[in-house]
């Protein structure tokens, strides 16, 4: 259908991670455990054992093998870029050892932030979507002044009540999208669907908001207009399943799925390398 999108899912690099202008916070910052998604513990603030002094991965190209899956499919939204390149004007944290734990702090809050700018951007692309565009536009531009902050004014930020603010304006979106094609489909948000035979599935416009579907039998499965904020998608068989104009679906959900040559997936987003053909 012509009408699913005015333009692609958003490229606009500043939310796209670019780990060439990034200080490699999401391998220092975050806390990870051991796991199916990492081989090894790290603490928070620790520079990951793989992390080189250039700031690049040691294993890059050997993540999936080496048991470092869940680093393939982080997303920042851009967020990285942003606190290493704007907030601390390009100093690293080995640079300036002093400014690290600030700098540590501050980067979960912006990812917070860029998120909802991800979210809000793709709503602006939306036809349907139209009668809450100005609020989207003046959600988005409240939040990109926000980024701009100094690091204490973000670390002080009610992320809370601005995620309230922008998730009315993307249900609201969302409601719009799925009552467009006929009906707003199933409800099944927040719903546990681990592991869940939905082979074939009639999900045409579903509300999946926040829906587990950990290791779901997606195959064949009809997600055209589909709600998937949230969704957890990690191992989820979208082999041969139909999400065009699904809305509010990332990269991040994408990687961490299995799918192949037959996964129709929302304009914007490319079928990851791991996919089967």
């Amino acid at each position: 259908m012509s009408d699913i999108r005015e333009a692609p899912a958003p490229d606009d690099r500043s939310l796209r991670a670019d780990c060439g202008n990034c200080f490699a916070l999401c391998c220092v910052a975050l806390p990870f455990a051991k796991s199916a998604d990492f081989a090894a513990d790290k603490e928070a603030g620790k520079p990951c054992r793989n992390l080189r002094d250039d700031f690049r991965c040691g294993t890059h190209a050997t993540l999936r093998e080496k048991g470092f899956a869940g680093c393939t499919v982080y997303d920042c939204f851009g967020a990285g870029q942003k606190v290493s390149q704007v907030t601390f004007g390009g100093r690293s944290w080995r640079e300036d050892p002093a400014t690290a734990r600030q700098m540590f702090e501050v980067f979960p809050v912006m990812r917070q932030l860029h998120e909802l700018l991800r979210y809000l951007a793709e709503v602006l692309s939306l036809p349907r979507a139209r009668p809450v565009h100005r609020d989207a536009r003046r959600l988005l531009g409240r939040t990109e002044r926000l980024t701009e902050s100094a690091p204490e004014a973000i670390l002080e930020l009610d992320v809370v009540a601005l995620r309230q603010d922008v998730n009315a304006v993307l249900l609201r979106a969302s409601e719009l999208v799925r009552a467009g094609r006929g009906g707003r489909g199933k409800e099944r948000r927040g719903a546990n669907l681990m592991g869940a035979r939905l082979r074939g599935a009639d999900l045409n416009g579903a509300n999946l908001r926040g829906a587990c579907l950990i290791a779901a039998d997606l195959r064949d499965a009809d997600l055209r207009f589909a709600d998937l904020i949230g969704a957890d998608l990690r191992d989820a068989n979208l082999c041969g399943a139909d999400l065009t104009g699904a809305v509010f679906l990332t990269r991040l959900q994408v990687d961490a799925a299995r799918g192949d040559g037959r996964t129709r997936l929302p304009e914007g987003l490319s079928r990851p390398g791991h996919w089967a053909r």
